[in-house]
This record gives structure tokens, sequence and C-alpha cells, in this order.
């Protein structure tokens, strides 16, 4: 029998200093996205696949991230009970968040790297699959992306990276880019990761984002990758992960992701973006918020 997909590990030990002085005392995490920020949107793609255990790798400044999804304090639900019916609501929506998922922390401790979370939440995970992800990093798509991985692992039982179609000349300068041959369509068996190639020098358009799909295996490699952590480089998942699988014959696979729109939160400009499209898109806020940018605009 296949092993269920029920646990995830975030990583959320970055520094955000894209955003300084903003994130000096707020983690980047918890940049808001309208009213939720934008590390709850993940979460809860990560719950509606199926994930029932959230293992959040952080840092020092990240305490605000754990009580986010930590139930509200007394004298919040005091204020919000003296505002009558009208602030009820907010009170079950509060409750719904802490009651998401079963949420573990960890602090980050080891070089820079995206190895570095998968190493320091191990031991929380035991011998099955998972999913690695970002919390900066969104893909809105139908299915959500962690359904739709998590779907084709159980047809495929190995290590799947999300990728996505990229054809501007910047995107080939920013994503990893992943090659191989061709196993069905929206689906190939990786042979090759270039980071950050150029268009000159990619050899697909095909781009790795969100993380991973780890299955049980990759344990082996993370032992050997703690063996062997870099000095004077950044730890990086595929380069002492990815690669060394791919160069033991062990299945991994590119699929891109259907129906998808991908929002990278890390910069500012990105960022500012992706809070204008999520606003657009609301009912209460859209059409009054496009009426005023048409005005701006003009």
């Amino acid at each position: 029998m296949v092993k269920k997909v029920t646990k995830a590990v975030i990583a959320a030990a970055g520094f955000g200093t894209r955003f300084l002085p903003q994130t000096k005392a707020m983690p980047k995490e918890m940049l808001p996205l309208v009213d939720k920020p934008v590390i709850q949107y993940v979460v809860e793609d990560l719950v509606a696949a199926g994930i029932k255990d959230i293992i959040i790798v952080d840092g020092y400044s990240k305490r605000s991230i754990e009580d986010h999804f930590d139930s509200p304090n007394q004298d919040l639900l005091n204020n919000l009970k003296s505002g009558g019916p009208s602030k009820k609501h907010y009170i079950t929506d509060l409750e719904k968040i802490a009651n998401l998922a079963n949420f573990a922390y960890v602090r980050q401790k080891g070089p820079y790297g995206t190895a570095t979370p998968i190493s320091n939440a191990a031991h929380l995970i035991g011998d099955e699959p998972f999913i690695y992800t970002f919390a900066d990093d969104l893909i809105i798509s139908k299915p959500n992306p962690f359904k739709q991985l998590i779907d084709l692992y159980y047809e495929l039982e190995s290590t799947i990276m999300p990728c996505i179609t990229v054809s501007e000349d910047k995107d080939f300068d920013r994503y990893g880019i992943v090659s191989g041959e061709k196993f069905y369509d929206g689906v190939v068996r990786v042979n090759q990761i270039v980071e950050k190639p150029g268009r000159k020098n990619a050899p697909s358009n095909l781009a790795s984002v969100v993380g991973y799909l780890f299955a049980p295996e990759v344990f082996k490699y993370v032992k050997k990758a703690n063996q062997n952590i870099p000095k004077d480089k950044e730890f990086f998942a595929t380069d002492y992960i990815i690669e060394p699988m791919i160069e033991d014959g062990v299945p991994v696979y590119g699929y891109e992701i259907k129906n998808s729109k991908r929002y990278d939160t890390g910069n500012v400009l990105d960022y500012l973006k992706t809070v204008f499209d999520f606003a657009l898109n609301r009912k209460d806020v859209g059409p009054e918020l496009a009426e005023y940018l048409k005005n701006k605009l003009k």
C-alpha cells in the first residue's frame, strides 16, 4: 500500500530583507494579502489537499506565525464578544484557523539554503512522503497545486517537482530549469536541473517552483547531505539532495501544474501585484477598488 501524504514542511526562516524596515519586526510570511497573511493561503491549500500535520521551520523573529495559528487569546475574544453579533463571525474564523491542522514549529539550525529546513524537520516526518514548500511562493490553480501533486504521487510513488512553463528572459535568470525524458503529457522524468541558466543555456522552458513532494527514500539522501554540509556555499536541496538522487537512478519527476497562475510575494513589486490581484478578485472590495484604479489612472 502507498503511504498517504499527510505531512508538510514549510520553510519560513528567511529574513525578508527586501521588505525592510517592515520585516524588522514582522515576518515576511505574515505580510497581508488584503486581510490574510501569505502563509495562511499556503496552509489552507495544504489542508484542502489532505495534509494533517504541518511543520513550520522558522527563525528567531517568527513568533507571530505561531501566534497566528494558535487559538485567539482571551483579551481578543472578550473584545470581539463585546462587539455583539456583528463581530461574532471573527471568532468563528479565528478558531477555524487554529484548527486547520496539527502545527509543529522547529527553529532552523544550520547554513543558509533550502536543504536545511528539510534536515531540521526530518525527525518529525518519519518514513513517510511529505510536501516541502515555501511560505512566500503561491500557485493558484484548480485543483490546488498540492492536490495535483498528491494525486500524481499515488500514481508514480516517486519524488515530484512542481513546475511551470516560462517564456520571458528574466524567468530563466530566476528559476531552476528542469529537463528530462517525457513520461507523458505534462510529466518528465528529470535528468538535469540547471539553476538560473539564462535563456541561452536553458535545457528547456520548464521551471521548478513552490517546492517538492518527496518520497520516503529522500531521507537516505538527507542523511548523506548532513555529512557533507558545505562551509562556504549555500546548502541547496537541488545540489545536495535532488541531484544525487538523479545520479543514483532514483526516479524524480517534473510535473507542470495545470490551470495555474504563480505569485511570487518575495519581492516588493510582485507582492504589490499579488495584493491587487487578490483584492480585485474579491466581491466585497474588488468592484470599488477597480473603479478607484480606473479613475486614478485616467
